[in-house]
């Protein structure tokens, strides 16, 4: 390893070119040298809703083989997401079923490129092996149908975290994006699954949860909890998909980490405004039209508005949020859930795909971060949260 000095000011590396490149030399060897963990990366619904071969280099997406390598992703969470009106449909545990076979399906077409793990074991031996590991995440807990002999089914099948809801409230949790909030909080069965999650070492996710469920997830939970691809409210006033300071305060207190999502609306004010604006103006254009909003007319003119109005965050915009959680509890508690392949067009400039994460390692270099915090932040901790789980789960068997 190169001997590099480190300079914790940021107009040391900025303003001093030889520090520049330094940084930019540093940052590409610690993405290759540390663990990277990515808490929420979408491949497998993307690959259900056009099959391709991300073994390989693709045009469409932001992830496949020769760009993770690049950027040195080691272990991105394949999130297996499995939308709201599954449940209605009596559909979602096979849902969930499908979108899991497309990542087995990765790793027996590139069984010398990519594998699945079912334990932190078995994620470092994969990665040592030069591999890409892929453990698997349920977002939306509704393939759980009711039943907690379902949880052990996905355990077995390579689950290691569950978000517990999505866009809609459904039979475990109310979700934050849903006005309908049947269970103030967690139902008596959420409750119940967060137990049972514990026992068994499947993590609990509490992204997309509404504020109540949170509280009452770290109050339930005996282990840390996840939050695999959510960022600071700070930033974005009155968006409760984010976290604010007295949830991040308490997750620290369980031990947890918040995963920084990069898509721009949650990273920007500005941004998710801008996004509103386009939605406002968008419904006012199907109701005055009377046009479905699946229709191509619709489409066209959505995509006319966010090619004009839409704000995109920034690298700098997302270093942000990392520094003031840093400054709210430390650095063991933050992780990279960066929601590629699941934002769509909204990724910030310069995070736009997997390789870029050397992109954030530069930043973070620069804003003073030392080569320890880094190496937590980026696998580090959720590494921690997941040996934890496993830990309680082993002494509470039987």
């Amino acid at each position: 390893m190169k001997n590099y000095f480190l300079v914790g000011t940021l107009c040391a590396l900025t303003c001093n070119p030889v520090f520049a490149v330094e940084g930019k030399d540093l940052a590409q060897e610690l993405v290759q040298e540390y663990l990277i963990v990515d808490g929420h990366v979408d491949v497998p619904y993307r690959l259900e809703q056009a099959e391709e071969d991300v073994g390989l280099s693709t045009d469409k997406g932001d992830f496949d083989y020769p760009r993770a390598k690049a950027g040195g992703l080691n272990a991105p969470f394949m999130s297996i997401y499995v939308p709201a009106e599954k449940e209605d449909e009596g559909i979602a545990k096979s849902y969930a079923d499908t979108l899991i076979d497309k990542v087995e399906a990765m790793v027996k077409q590139h069984p010398d490129k990519f594998a699945i793990p079912k334990s932190i074991n078995d994620l470092q031996k994969q990665v040592d092996a030069g591999l890409i590991s892929l453990p698997l995440g349920i977002e939306n807990g509704a393939p759980i149908e009711g039943d907690l002999a379902n949880l052990k089914y996905f355990s077995d099948r390579g689950v290691r975290y569950i978000t517990l809801a999505h866009s809609k409230s459904n039979h475990i949790s109310d979700s934050s994006y849903d006005k309908n909030r049947p269970w103030e909080g967690l139902s008596a069965f959420g409750k119940r699954l967060v137990r049972e999650m514990n026992r068994m070492g499947v993590m609990i996710d509490i992204s997309h949860v509404s504020d109540a469920a949170f509280w009452q997830v770290v109050d339930l939970s005996a282990v840390p909890v996840i939050a695999s691809h959510s960022s600071a409210r700070h930033f974005t006033p009155g968006f409760e998909r984010n976290m604010n300071d007295e949830m991040i305060k308490a997750l620290a207190d369980n031990g947890g980490i918040i995963m920084v999502n990069f898509g721009s609306t949650f990273i920007s004010g500005d941004s998710l405004n801008s996004y509103r604006e386009i939605t406002d103006q968008v419904e006012k254009f199907v109701k005055e039209k009377g046009l479905p909003k699946d229709s191509k007319e619709v489409e066209e003119y959505s995509d006319k508005l966010s090619a004009e109005k839409f704000i995109y965050a920034d690298l700098e915009d997302v270093l942000d949020h990392f520094d003031h959680i840093r400054d709210l509890v430390g650095v063991d508690h933050i992780g990279i859930g960066s929601d590629f392949d699941g934002v769509g067009d909204s990724l910030p400039v310069g995070l736009k795909d997997v390789s870029q994460y050397p992109n954030l390692v530069e930043g973070l270099l620069k804003r003073g971060y030392s080569k320890q915090d880094i190496k937590k932040i980026l696998g580090g901790n959720l590494v921690r949260v997941w040996q934890a789980n496993e830990d309680y789960a082993k002494r509470n068997k039987g």
